[in-house]
Formats: C-alpha cells, sequence, structure tokens
C-alpha cells in the first residue's frame, strides 16, 4: 500500500462515522446505505489525490457522499419519499457543522483532561485508556468499587462542565 492510500484510509477511518451519519439520514434501506457508504469509500480513495490538505477532511469526505447519495436518489426516483437536491443540500450543511462542533469539543476535551491533577489523571486513564471497570481500578488505587464509580462520575461532570466553558469562551 502506498503512502496517499495509507493516509486517505487513516482519514477515512476518521471520518467514516459522520459520513455514515449522513447517508443513513438520507437513505432509508440499511443495504442501500451499505452500498452507497462503500461507494463512498471507494471514491474517497480514489479522488483522494484532489483532496486539499489544508482544508478539513470530513466536510470534503461528506461532499463526496452528497454527490453518491445524489446518484443514489436519481436511480430511486420513482419512490415518492426520496429526499430532493436541496434537501440533502440542507444536510449536508448540517452534518458539517456537527462535524465542527464534534472536532471542537474533542479539543476541548484534550484540554480538560491535561488540566486534571495525578489522581483523576489515573483514574481517568485507567478507565478509558485501559478500558478498566470500576471493580479493577479499585484493587489498583486502594479504593472501593462505589467510591471509583463516585469518582469517575464527578470527574465526567468536571470534564463536561470544563467543555461547555471552553466552548462559550471559544463563541465570544
Amino acid at each position: 500500500m502506498d503512502e496517499t492510500t495509507r493516509q486517505a484510509t487513516r482519514q477515512w477511518t476518521l471520518a467514516q462515522p459522520a459520513v455514515s451519519a449522513f447517508i443513513a439520514s438520507v437513505v432509508r434501506d440499511f443495504r442501500d446505505r451499505d452500498d452507497v457508504l462503500q461507494n463512498v469509500a471507494v471514491a474517497v480513495v480514489e479522488s483522494y489525490h484532489s483532496y486539499d490538505s489544508s482544508s478539513p477532511f470530513i466536510p470534503w469526505a461528506i461532499g463526496i457522499a452528497r454527490r453518491q447519495v445524489g446518484l443514489y436518489l436519481r436511480r430511486r426516483g420513482r419512490d415518492p419519499l426520496v429526499f430532493d437536491d436541496d434537501a440533502v443540500a440542507c444536510l449536508a450543511i448540517a452534518f458539517h457543522e456537527e462535524a465542527q462542533e464534534r472536532s471542537h469539543a474533542l479539543d476541548f476535551l484534550q484540554d480538560c483532561l491535561g488540566s486534571l491533577d495525578g489522581r483523576a489523571k489515573t483514574l481517568i486513564g485507567l478507565r478509558y485508556r485501559d478500558d478498566m471497570k470500576p471493580a479493577a481500578i479499585a484493587s489498583q488505587t486502594d479504593m472501593t468499587p462505589n467510591s471509583v464509580a463516585k469518582a469517575l462520575q464527578r470527574l465526567r461532570d468536571q470534564l463536561r462542565g470544563c467543555i461547555e466553558r471552553k466552548s462559550m469562551e471559544a463563541s465570544v
């Protein structure tokens, strides 16, 4: 596999959930959704050479998905419940905006995680990086499973609040 294909695959892996959600919002039949998603994946890899790496990848991939959905809808034109091109365009814009918001939230999460102290960072790391349950974390931290669960809940609340504050600050 050459480096361009490798890069396209990496980018697609990150974009696929947003693109899949966009397709699912328009294409009702799950088998057709899978076919359209597969066509989009092929088109993304085949068109990757035209992608401008200075712009966000997800909106570019959603643009390709929009064209593939348009082709699908034209083939299914006899179906009375098919969206028109304007509705699909509106959905593409909405998914692009949502993807940007989620991207910002992930950036804010990274900042908020960086501000945690030692024990909090350890608990979050054991739970989400190492995928340990509270009982297993308790055995490693001299805490009870119940106190681990409560501490994790407080940390999630703290992180949510931090993300919301940073989001409000960014929008001002």
